[in-house]
């Protein structure tokens, strides 16, 4: 899908290379239990997906759903219960558990909705932290992490420590970190929930732009409903399983969110359809609305000469 959000003549610098790690995630009937006998949860129930390099895929769902549990076992910091996860050739949900941190270190990088910055550490040095983690030396992290930093629009921000930044340089040093290894995948957890408007605009462009021009696959979780506009693939999660995309309406007396296909009840008036969480819910806007009529009616009888 193209994305439907406009190009802005300040959007955000993009680092100018290509990534040369791109790579296919498959997910094949994932499972994640929790607990055991009386008290066991499923979490997520056999879910399969793949996303191919250079694709954005959103997934969205209600609070609960198991959005960040899947987005946890993609990258590898959760083990399946069942199912298999693979990365090209390696299969990730069979790999040893000390395998495991140096393929997060290489071939994933991860946003968060918080950020995640260690707050004694500079801009700087939390993004080439992870370049040093992955074998770079200290020098050699740091010229690669102000690099990208500074292609990122942060040449100014370097040694800023992360209280003195706003919402949206946070948001660009923590894109940088994930980045800064060159990895394949970038997974993406409510990326833009703490910022404004305008700048969760800009964090939306950039992911579309690091995806498409660096060949990237994109998995975003998120309640933000505009992030569809740059994803290539919209999935629904419910109950821990892919379900069909829903569409939400807001009850107009009780300002409950509604599924529009499950609604108790629904009324169209002057060419608007409204839905209703309950049939008392119309009931009670029915009343008002006939209330309005008749004071207007009123209104008008009263003014006449």
């Amino acid at each position: 899908m193209e994305s439907q959000i406009p190009r802005s003549k300040s959007q955000l610098p993009i680092p100018d290379y290509q990534s040369s790690n791109s790579a296919t995630l498959k997910v094949d009937r994932v499972t994640k239990r929790y607990g055991s006998g009386a008290t066991e949860v499923t979490a997520v129930q056999e879910v399969s997906l793949t996303v191919a390099a250079g694709e954005i895929v959103l997934i969205r769902g209600p609070s609960g759903s198991g959005k960040t549990t899947l987005l946890s076992m993609l990258g590898a910091l959760l083990k399946p219960t069942e199912g298999t996860i693979r990365l090209d050739g390696t299969t990730l949900s069979e790999l040893a558990e000390n395998r495991l941190p140096d393929i997060r270190l290489r071939q994933f990088g991860f946003i968060f909705q918080d950020f995640n910055l260690l707050s004694a550490l500079t801009a700087l040095e939390n993004v080439a932290l992870v370049a040093a983690l992955a074998g770079a030396k200290g020098k050699e992290a740091r010229k690669r992490a102000a690099g990208l930093m500074t292609d990122l629009g942060l040449k100014e921000r370097l040694n800023f420590l992360p209280e003195k930044l706003s919402g949206g340089e946070k948001q660009r040093v923590a894109i940088a970190r994930a980045l800064v290894n060159d990895p394949a995948i970038i997974l993406a957890d409510e990326p833009t929930a703490n910022l404004d408007s305008k700048i969760g605009h800009e964090i939306m462009r950039l992911l579309r732009r690091i995806a498409k021009e660096q060949n990237r696959s994109v998995v975003i979780v998120s309640h933000d409903q505009r992030i569809k506009d740059i994803a290539d693939r919209v999935l629904w999660l419910e109950d821990g399983q892919f379900k069909e995309m829903v569409t939400m309406a807001t009850d107009p007396v009780c300002g409950m969110a509604v599924e529009r296909e499950k609604a108790a009840a629904q009324l169209e008036l002057d060419g608007v359809t409204y839905y209703f969480c309950s049939r008392g819910c119309r009931a009670e806007f029915e009343a008002e609305r006939r209330g309005q009529v008749v004071g207007d009616r009123l209104t008008l009888q009263v003014g006449r000469p």
